[in-house]
């Protein structure tokens, strides 16, 4: 029981690999980048009723996510019309992240990537794009999902540098819990 929503989110990472053999956009690339969302929402729920959500799970989960998002963006780059702009954009929040695993690794001696309502809303925005892509002005979608993004970044790194300690479950900047 201890290690189902850990299994749970390792498949998210499989599923996730196996969408860069995958048609773009088919039915088999929808059907896994589906079940790569449904892993998603169970893991945490999971781990929390049953009482075995740990640090390691934490950090799985973020590997899994940050695997997904890396194997979609590669497979739909040439449908997203990504201008070199935007290109420069996403760099900017990539870049963000990473100094906020280092401010974390260097603070907190360990990975940490916090579960903002932010980052939860980016999440779910960058999933549903996929999904949204033949019905949505991708130009005005792109720049909606990258200000969620930047400022859900900003403020993970904001709430890095001025915690005294980690909490993976802050809700926000403004809010603990």
């Amino acid at each position: 029981m201890k290690l189902i929503p850990n299994c749970i989110t390792l498949s998210r990472t499989l599923l996730a690999l196996l969408l860069l053999c995958l048609e773009p956009l088919g039915a088999g690339f929808t059907a896994v980048y589906i079940l790569c969302g449904i892993t998603d929402m169970l893991d945490g729920p999971i781990a929390r009723k049953t009482g075995t959500t740990s640090s390691l799970g934490a950090k799985l989960d973020s590997l899994a996510d940050m695997t997904l998002v890396g194997a979609a963006l590669y497979t739909l780059y040439p449908f997203l019309g990504l201008t070199p702009g935007v290109l420069l954009w996403i760099m900017l929040i990539a870049l963000i992240r990473g100094a906020s695993m280092l401010t974390a690794l260097r603070r907190f001696r360990t990975y940490g990537s916090i579960h903002t309502y932010g980052n939860k809303l980016a999440g779910i925005l960058l999933f549903i794009t996929p999904l949204l892509l033949p019905y949505i002005h991708q130009g005005v979608w792109t720049a909606v999902v990258c200000t969620v993004a930047t400022i859900s970044a900003v403020e993970e790194f904001i709430i890095l540098l001025s915690s005294s300690q980690l909490q993976l479950d802050r809700k926000g900047l403004y809010r603990r819990r």
